[in-house]
């Protein structure tokens, strides 16, 4: 198993550490198992970065990548923002009605792609879907920070609204440029 592949994994064993500890008191003080969730969050988010790079970079694309990178990234963000919703001692709670566009968006599109394989056509990664997961990581680590000053509130919304419609934007985009798969 090469080093990106063992990256993906390593960022799938991450999630439910990162969710022990932001859900789980854990006896820690106060807000510190948040932050110790936020560094773990950091460090999975930076190995979707990492693993990518040294693919591509040293030629070390497999199947397994392909397929389990995607589905780490969306493990690890859908379930932090899951764990967001509501959580008791948030300045900003993202709203559920956000968690629920974004996972949709994240089951079509594979399943897009899926039907996209079988008519055979590869629908490469985009532009907008690599912002679609930075803004929901942006988001993610704002959320987390949880500073309760009025700019943070602020950013916190637009970061949040941000995803949300850099999201939908990315789903429209998949769409629209290969409509022709929906054909038939």
């Amino acid at each position: 198993m090469n080093l990106p592949n063992k990256l993906t994994i390593f960022r799938i064993i991450l999630i439910p550490v990162f969710l022990i500890l932001l859900l789980c008191p854990l006896g820690l003080p106060v807000g510190l198992n948040r932050y110790l969730a936020l560094g773990v969050f950091i460090i999975a988010s930076l190995t979707d970065c990492l693993d990518g790079y040294i693919a591509r970079k040293y030629n070390l694309v497999t199947d397994f990548g392909k397929f389990m990178d995607p589905l780490a990234d969306k493990l690890l963000c859908s379930s932090a923002m899951i764990a967001l919703i509501d959580i008791p001692d948030a300045v900003i709670s993202l709203p559920g009605v956000i968690v629920i566009i974004i996972i949709a968006r994240e089951f079509m599109i594979p399943g897009f792609r899926t039907l996209a394989v079988e008519k055979g056509v590869v629908i490469a990664a985009s532009k907008w879907g690599k912002l679609k997961t930075i803004s929901q990581m942006a988001m993610i680590i704002i959320l987390l920070l949880n500073i309760d000053t009025a700019v943070m509130k602020a950013v916190s919304v637009v970061i949040i609204i941000l995803a949300a419609v850099l999201t939908i934007i990315s789903a429209v985009d998949y769409l629209c440029k290969n409509k022709e798969v929906l054909k038939g």
